[in-house]
């Protein structure tokens, strides 16, 4: 099994090179302790994909930056970012100028807008007036950036494991093993001076669900619906459970997609809750926000993501809430009601009969409970971060953790570990007991990562300026 499980790998062909600040400056991929990473990031999600660019960006500036290596890891055999959630019409959540690099370097010609640009809509998504692209058009934009930085990601391959190596008692390198998954029988071992891990999110589902063609994870929605309009297999009643925005979503999407079956919703509050995107409730988004909540006490921490969570989780765009409201309104009008809203309710029991699924629903306040016969059933629960403490194998052996457990992580996103650690473990994700609700957003991803491409490099020019120094004659 592999250590990480979403996480990302190199198979063949070309990686890192010396950064040397043009695309062409590029060599083939190499392996074994004679071919030393300065950074190897595992996961090229948009995260690791903006300190990419960071590192690439510096490069260009700095001719070179002294010979820094890196590359990236990626167990997908492309880009891509939720692509079972690209729904047609889907906007973003975030403002276009929160891309990968605008927050950092708004002259960037890896910036949204040089995007479009170079596509030929420019003015035409201007004429929008809008602030929030399609999810489509933004992930068909990370692709585009991410094509620009082949030379520096392997695609299709699999980080199975990631070992110290010591030397002189100080541990100063990772070897980190891969796989392609296409053979699995064949491996590789790369040596970094630092690793920097971003993971992502994987899904949440409940205690004892068991996924199956008709019992599935909204990750997984347009591919599924895909097959289902597909198959011509008759659907009388699909079930999502969930409200935050990924659930009402697949409701309103299931509603257009299966125009003869009805859609039950079921969650437990008695309605969607509006997200909170106001102006000063955003605030905590702020990079600056970032610096207060890292220097607060750990009660103030829980405070603010007590107070704050309306902003992202569990919560809808109010435009989506009021269109399924009046698409409920007017199909009681019409005498036809295919959208059902089973409020204050939790599915109490799911079983499979046949090509069935019988999901037992209670209605809390009366404890009264509804046997739905249904052909799909849809857990819309969200998503976790990839246990990043657990899951880091031996090296996780050598960091320091607080008083709860939790990893200790500094401003700059790097892992404390052991005095005798001198290679990094950077962050990106499962830092928000340290740096916030941002951790795994993307509102900060272009400043994150130019915090992280910022102390990766002086570190760097620190133990260069140091090798350099004569040894002293006694």
């Amino acid at each position: 099994m592999c250590l990480f499980g979403g996480a990302r790998a190199p198979t063949s062909g070309k990686l890192g090179s010396p950064l040397t600040g043009g695309d062409d400056a590029v060599t083939t991929l190499q392996s074994g302790p004679d071919s030393i990473y300065d950074l190897l990031g595992i996961g090229f999600g948009p995260s690791n994909l903006a300190l990419a660019i960071a590192l690439h960006e510096r490069a260009a500036a700095s001719a070179g930056a002294d010979g820094f290596r890196f590359g990236f890891l990626e167990k997908q055999p492309r880009f891509g970012w939720h692509r079972g959630m690209l729904i047609d019409d889907a906007t973003m959540q975030v403002s276009f100028l929160k891309d990968l690099v605008t927050m950092r370097d708004p002259t960037s010609d890896f910036s949204f807008l040089c995007y479009l640009r170079e596509q030929g809509r420019l003015v035409d998504f201007l004429n929008q007036k809008t602030l929030f692209p399609l999810r489509i058009e933004f992930h068909d934009y990370f692709e585009w950036a991410a094509a620009r930085l082949t030379q520096r990601v392997e695609y299709s391959a699999e980080v199975c494991s990631v070992r110290p190596v010591t030397e002189d008692g100080e541990v100063r390198y990772f070897d980190v093993a891969t796989r392609d998954p296409r053979a699995p029988g064949r491996s590789t071992v790369r040596r970094t001076r630092s690793i920097c891990v971003a993971t992502g999110l994987e899904p949440h589902l409940p205690p004892d669900a068991l996924l199956s063609e008709r019992v599935w994870h909204n990750s997984e929605l347009l591919p599924r619906v895909d097959e289902v309009v597909r198959s011509a297999r008759p659907i009388r009643r699909a079930v999502v459970l969930g409200a935050g925005q990924s659930a009402a979503e697949a409701v309103d999407y299931l509603h257009r997609r299966l125009p003869d079956a009805e859609i039950c919703s079921v969650f437990a509050k008695y309605g969607y809750t509006p997200a909170d995107d106001s102006p000063f409730a955003n605030r905590i988004f702020d990079p600056e926000a970032v610096d207060l909540y890292y220097g607060a006490p750990r009660e103030v921490k829980q405070s603010l993501l007590d107070y704050h969570r309306s902003t992202n989780y569990s919560v809808v765009d109010v435009d989506l809430i009021e269109a399924l409201s009046r698409t409920m309104y007017q199909e009681k009008v019409q005498g036809v009601s295919r959208l059902r809203m089973l409020n204050v309710s939790r599915i109490r029991e799911v079983e499979s009969h046949g090509d069935e699924v019988r999901v037992t629903v209670e209605f809390l306040p009366t404890g009264e409970r509804e046997v739905l016969a249904a052909d799909l059933l849809v857990y819309a629960t969200g998503y976790q971060p990839q246990g990043i403490g657990d899951n880091l194998g031996e090296i996780g052996k050598l960091c320091l953790r607080d008083e709860e457990d939790a990893l200790k992580v500094g401003r700059d996103h790097r892992v404390t570990t052991a005095p005798n650690v001198t290679a990094d473990i950077y962050l990106q994700g499962g830092t928000e007991h340290t740096h916030g609700l941002t951790s795994t957003l993307l509102s900060t991803t272009a400043v994150r990562a130019g915090e992280i491409c910022s102390s990766v490099l002086a570190r760097h020019a620190a133990n260069t300026l140091e090798a350099e120094q004569p040894v002293g004659r006694g």
